[in-house]
């Protein structure tokens, strides 16, 4: 069986959000439009602590975008967003939740990000996402959502290492491009992974 995987199509991910993809909206009615013909929908919903250190709220002296080192590991500092409750963690309202069978939050230890949606950053633990496919016997997985370079690569990324046949549905992905070319980067490394880059509504 082959599911869909919707990566954080939440509010702060959207236009006017704490931490916007630039035109991320556009992944909605692409999504929607997608998820019937999947016998199984997932999505992933960043749920972050307020106090999360990914924040760069929570380093005094430090700036959105500042690269530091976060109980062992490299963290990018962002600025709040998806915090536990907030109306901004919440999926998107126009998304067509009836169509979504279950929902994985990550992201939610203080002081460690979540960018894929089957592990943290450092692998020291799992979101259930991989034992919720495989009980479904689910054998290949397509990734869309937010953000292309970041948690739909990952996703992607750990989708592969784990043994599913992925496939990324580049119409209904959009990235945050900290610098030129990330989005470019990012399709190369899941390609070259062995990710099946999808163009093209279907």
């Amino acid at each position: 069986m082959k599911a869909l995987i919707l990566v954080d199509i939440q509010n702060d991910f959207l236009p006017g959000g704490a931490l916007a993809v630039p035109n991320g909206d556009a992944v909605v009615a692409v999504a929607n439009r997608r998820m019937p013909a999947y016998e199984l929908v997932v999505a992933t919903q960043d749920w972050h602590p307020a106090d999360h250190q990914s924040f760069a709220s929570q380093h005094a002296g430090r700036s959105v975008g500042e690269v530091i080192t976060v109980d062992g590991l490299e963290q990018i500092l962002w600025p709040d967003h998806c915090v536990q409750g907030s109306p901004g963690a919440e999926l998107a309202a126009e998304l067509h939740a009836e169509g979504i069978d279950h929902v994985i939050r990550k992201g939610t230890d203080k002081w460690i990000d979540s960018y894929s949606g089957f592990f943290d950053n450092d692998h020291r633990k799992a979101t259930g996402l991989y034992d919720y496919l495989k009980q479904r016997r689910v054998s290949a997985v397509d990734v869309m959502g937010l953000a292309l370079d970041y948690c739909v690569k990952f996703t992607a990324l750990d989708a592969v290492e784990l043994g599913f046949e992925v496939g990324l549905l580049a119409e209904g992905a959009r990235g945050v491009e900290r610098s030129p070319g990330d989005c470019d980067a990012a399709i190369r490394r899941m390609k070259e992974a062995g990710v099946q880059i999808v163009e093209g509504p279907s």
